[in-house]
């Protein structure tokens, strides 16, 4: 009989993964079994989970609240999925979705894992399917814009008088790029970027050193 171990993950530090302990205090889930993180599930590389892997033997069992405790990406979700119950042979528990449950036994001891991978791949199919449609509507829309003879972006800033005497004190090292934006009502980053093309496009100029 193998060890049942819990997997809890929040977004963010200040986000509340109460109802999700409460799952497994339900499904009976010593809580020194339980790993929790609290990041993002943009990818697998997070502390608690990397040592929930190393845990795991044969024959032991993961309950997850829900597929998307596991991650976001569904592609990598299948991956992750295949790895501990294929190269570990451990079984996993999705509470949210009963079909994901690899414990689920026929005469053969397949039905249950055979299930859950096909579930597994047609919910990254969909998955797969909305970020390209998402894509191209995305792409379809910029060049509607487009076509209407709107300019995509930031509009670009005004190279007026208040500019030009920035961009010179800046130029000799009598202004910060910091006080220039602060002066003009833009980010540090976007007089930088305007400043350094007016420089590097200026040859005749003694520009010196610029404190940035």
């Amino acid at each position: 009989m193998g060890v049942t171990y819990g997997y809890v993950r929040v977004s963010s530090c200040d986000q509340n993964e109460a109802r999700q302990m409460i799952a497994m205090d339900e499904r009976g889930v010593d809580r020194k079994h339980i790993y929790m993180d609290k990041q993002s599930g943009k990818d697998f590389n997070r502390p608690e989970y990397q040592r929930l892997l190393r845990k795991l033997r044969p024959g032991d069992v993961l309950i997850i609240k829900s597929i998307d405790r596991l991650g976001r990406n569904y592609d990598e979700i299948l991956e992750q999925w295949r790895h501990i119950v294929k190269d570990k042979d451990c079984d996993i528990i999705v509470l949210d979705m009963p079909l994901l449950d690899t414990t689920k036994q026929d005469a053969g001891g397949l039905m249950g894992k055979v299930i859950a991978d096909i579930v597994l791949q047609l919910l990254s199919y969909v998955a797969q399917t909305e970020r390209e449609f998402i894509r191209q509507r995305q792409a379809e829309g910029i060049a509607a814009y487009r076509a209407a003879g709107h300019r995509w972006g930031r509009p670009p800033i005004q190279r007026d008088a208040d500019y030009l005497e920035c961009y010179r004190l800046w130029r000799d090292g009598k202004l910060s790029g910091t006080k220039a934006g602060e002066r003009l009502g833009i980010s540090r980053n976007t007089f930088l970027k305007y400043a350094r093309v007016e420089r590097d496009n200026g040859g005749d100029f003694n520009y010196g050193t610029t404190e940035t």
